[in-house]
């Protein structure tokens, strides 16, 4: 049965909780350039972006031998198709799971054991029942909420339908992933290599009035 709107999302699944303990920040690895940095960083999870399906093959096998946590963002792979036979071909290349805003994909990845992470832009709270609709009927592992201080304005009832959450876009420093934290994200994603080193017990303290957030609509 699918997951009402506004209904609590499912648990994070105990190798991610794991992953996230020490760091919880996901490492955005775009391109190639990064890899070695992310590959001696303390961060165990990612997600790789604007890698070729040439480029996978080799990329995942070696992060995965690293003991990493793989995810392929799958609209942002050249060459790669937005069917199962994409899902099909990123399992079999041993990553963990998949990142898409499509609805299709995330609700073909699970039944191939792959997790799914479904990427979520913000705009407005116009579009947040939309938004808890598709998550509702794709029931993610994890959704990506873009940006990440957009947060800070959903009421607590719309980011637990949003949730486990990882909160990415305009991360740019300890405080910011402090306050994801704080107001309920598992983790947050950022591509700024010097964050792939940030310690859960590193994270600066977060203002109590950051904490605020807008009070539900009536009716």
């Amino acid at each position: 049965m699918a997951r009402h709107p506004f209904q609590s999302g499912a648990a994070l699944a105990p190798r991610l909780a794991s992953d996230f303990a020490e760091v919880p920040v996901v490492a955005s690895v775009i391109g190639a350039q990064p890899l070695r940095q992310f590959l001696t960083a303390p961060a165990k999870v990612c997600i790789l972006a604007s890698f070729t399906v040439g480029q996978l093959p080799k990329v995942v096998p070696a992060l995965v031998r690293a003991g990493k946590t793989v995810f392929v963002n799958v609209d942002s792979s050249p060459g790669l198709a937005q069917d199962r036979g994409a899902l099909e071909f990123i399992k079999n290349m041993g990553a963990h799971g998949v990142v898409s805003t499509r609805l299709s994909l995330i609700e073909k990845g699970r039944p191939l054991g792959l997790w799914t992470m479904m990427k979520v832009f913000v705009t407005d709270r116009s579009n947040l029942p939309r938004s808890t609709d598709a998550i509702s009927r794709g029931a993610p592992d994890l959704v990506e909420i873009m940006p990440a201080p957009i947060v800070a304005w959903m009421s607590e009832r719309a980011q637990r339908a949003m949730s486990p959450s990882v909160a990415a876009g305009f991360v740019e420093n300890p405080a910011d992933v402090a306050l994801a934290l704080a107001l309920g994200s598992v983790a947050a994603a950022t591509s700024d290599p010097r964050l792939w080193h940030l310690r859960r017990d590193q994270l600066p303290p977060v203002p109590p009035t950051a904490l605020k957030r807008p009070a539900a609509p009536q009716g």
